[in-house]
């Protein structure tokens, strides 16, 4: 097309450049009587002059040898002749014929130096635009898109882009071989049936060439496909198909960046489009240059973002443990912000005596430390819950835990370095429920208090105290106690649930309750409802969601006594225990439980306080508890052949199927479990 409407320009200016000085020369004869012939000359000379200013030599040659001739024919004694006979025509003659050679020539250069400035500033502008679009984001194929979208069509009429398979993986380069995938295809029309091209072309730029490219490192063109041996050698059949499609000239160029290949972007031009030249390789290298970064930093976030996802993944519960107390379904959403992954966490931890405790953490920051810290964290509380302390505490130890870490890693860091300081800050949520007496004890840590929707539908947030964020220290943590109908749900969450740049903290909590009062048919369904109310296609932070519906241990499941503190009734305590296995069909674990209960009763009457109590339940385990009041925590040590004493919890550890300790505000329990009789 642009080559046909130059031709055609010319033609225009060629007629023109006839037709002008005629136009003029006819415009002066009737004052040709009158007018003196150097005049006239003067009035052709401007015609001349605005003819050969267009920038056509040629044109203007033809409008001073057309204005020389009418001149001559019309307006120079004698009329209608061509002869000239006097020195001052003569001279007229000339300086028509050099003024429009001359014109002319100037007007070229001109028109020329023109071209290179602007064809300086559209390269400038290309590489600005270039330098501004390509590495918006950090995706790989998107990147690939934008050099693809740049360049068309200010650089080429189409543009294909392929990448090795281990840069969209976020791998490191591939030891043997590079294979390629085709990522990225833009045109200058979306009506133009390019797409099949780009298939066909596939086998030049992904196979030897490619290759060849990226051992190179430098650019390469063929301006005249028709005429290059070469480039049909690479495609074979494919070439004439591909030069079917008007495409006449290609730039290939290699993506290389900190010395990685990562892949080819072909730049093609068809159609009435000048060909390629060799300046042009410059203008494809920058693009590709550009472009390469950009990928390259992609290709890195991708991999470091799924490191951090992998040691997430590896950190978070894959499955919930079993337990008896609650109902759970959870959800978890990465974040798919350029931030990268976040250290959002949540557990489920049984603990005893039928109880569970939920946890969600959130640990400032992104990336693999924030994978990290979570993981310490996490690991530091279910260490924690298997000591059974109350939330307050847990919470009391983690925190200086979390001060002992940032102690640790900030060794050597300047002092007054809060950014640096704050690298291990962290929220959590810490809350245990126990399905014998309905009791739900929670703590925070910074972490948003939990929404809590009961049997007959209404939903609020739960309210108590919110302690300092773990880390500070010297500030107190206080636990909030709940009585939970059965079958109510508690929602725990991350912040990034909630919170979004679209709305504030508060906005998504309403919308977070209204999502928990829908009915729905499962736990699973009703998170599906709240993910779908609160969270985007790709959340700026991590998303925890937990969901946790109570339930209640039925009175005829647990039996409780209240023991005086008098040795000879340790025989009638075994007495009733054994009457509590019978009504429950438990006869099989009869021998086993009452020496546990013997052991234990016996133990809390001779070290213990009183009040004493002595709790059966009946669960997915048999469980086993004795209370008093003292605060003194029994030692398992290994009795002398000679000793009286001292095999008592030896002898509970060998019976048993785990045991412990747990304290409360005043006293202890001492816990045992069995495993059910089978049959």
């Amino acid at each position: 097309m642009e080559r046909h409407a130059h031709v055609l320009g010319r033609s225009r200016a060629a007629v023109s450049a006839l037709v002008a000085p005629l136009i003029a020369a006819l415009a002066l004869v009737p004052f040709r009587t009158t007018f003196p012939s150097n005049d006239a000359a003067l009035v052709l000379v401007a015609v001349v002059v605005a003819v050969a200013a267009q920038g056509d030599r040629i044109a203007g040659l033809i409008a001073a040898v057309s204005a020389t001739v009418w001149l001559d024919f019309f307006l120079i004694h004698p009329w209608f002749t061509l002869s000239i006979t006097g020195a001052e025509d003569r001279w007229t003659v000339i300086l028509l014929l050099v003024i429009g050679a001359a014109v002319s020539e100037l007007a070229i250069r001109g028109r020329r130096q023109r071209e290179r400035a602007q064809a300086a500033h559209g390269r400038l502008d290309l590489l600005h635009d270039a330098g501004m679009a390509i590495g918006a984001s950090l995706d790989v194929e998107r990147t690939a898109q934008e050099l693809a979208r740049v360049a068309v069509p200010r650089f080429a009429d189409f543009v294909t882009v392929d990448l090795a398979v281990f840069v969209l993986r976020g791998e490191e380069p591939a030891v043997h071989g590079t294979e390629m995938r085709r990522v990225a295809v833009a045109g200058i029309r979306d009506d133009h049936p390019f797409h099949p091209v780009g298939e066909l072309v596939t086998t030049a730029v992904s196979a030897p060439r490619a290759r060849s490219l990226l051992r190179s490192g430098r650019a390469r063109i063929e301006p005249d496909l028709r005429a290059s041996t070469a480039w049909r050698s690479l495609v074979l059949d494919h070439a004439g198909p591909v030069l079917g499609y008007g495409i006449h000239s290609l730039i290939t160029a290699p993506l290389r960046a900190r010395g990685v290949p990562l892949g080819v972007v072909s730049f093609w031009r068809a159609g009435g489009a000048e060909p390629f030249e060799v300046r042009d390789l410059s203008d494809a290298e920058e693009l590709a240059a550009k472009a390469a970064v950009a990928i390259d930093n992609a290709r890195r976030y991708t991999r470091e973002r799924a490191t951090a996802l992998a040691l997430q993944r590896s950190l978070l519960p894959q499955r919930l443990p079993r337990q008896t107390a609650v109902e759970v379904a959870f959800r978890y959403l990465p974040a798919g912000s350029q931030a990268g992954v976040g250290g959002d966490w949540f557990d489920v931890i049984p603990l005893s005596g039928s109880r569970v405790a939920l946890i969600v953490g959130d640990v400032v920051g992104h990336g693999i430390n924030a994978s990290a810290t979570m993981g310490r964290l996490r690991t530091a509380v279910r260490t924690l819950a298997d000591v059974d302390l109350p939330p307050d505490e847990l919470l009391t130890h983690l925190d200086d835990l979390v001060i002992r870490l940032t102690g640790d890693e900030q060794t050597g860091t300047a002092e007054g370095d809060v950014a640096a300081a704050g690298e291990l800050g962290a929220t959590c949520l810490y809350a245990v429920y126990d399905p014998v007496s309905r009791r739900c004890a929670l703590a925070s840590a910074g972490h948003p208090l939990p929404a809590l929707r009961t049997p007959d539908g209404a939903v609020e947030s739960v309210s108590g105290f919110v302690g300092p964020p773990l880390g500070l220290g010297g500030l107190p943590f206080e636990t909030t106690e709940l009585t939970l109908p059965a079958s109510s749900v508690l929602a725990l969450y991350s912040d990034g649930l909630v919170k979004s740049r679209e709305r504030d903290f508060d906005e998504g909590l309403d919308t977070l309750l209204d999502a928990l009062a829908v009915r729905t048919p499962s736990l699973d369904a009703a998170c599906d409802t709240v993910i779908q109310r609160l969270v985007t296609d790709r959340p700026a932070d991590d998303v925890a969601l937990l969901l946790a519906r109570t339930r209640v241990l039925a009175s005829d499941r647990v039996a409780i006594w209240d023991i005086p503190a008098d040795p000879s009734l340790v025989e009638r305590t075994r007495k009733v225990a054994v009457e509590q296995l019978d009504q429950w069909g438990l006869t099989d674990a009869t021998f086993t439980t009452e020496l546990l209960v013997s052991e234990l009763v016996t133990n809390a009457i001779r070290y213990g306080d009183s009040p004493i109590q002595l709790r059966l339940i009946r669960d997915a385990t048999l469980i086993c508890e004795v209370s008093d009041a003292s605060s003194t925590a029994p030692h398992l040590r290994r009795a002398r052949v000679y000793d009286e004493g001292g095999r008592g919890l030896l002898l509970v550890s060998q019976l048993s199927q785990s045991w412990g300790t747990r304290h409360a505000t005043v006293g202890k329990t001492i816990w045992c479990e069995q495993k059910l009789p089978t049959g």
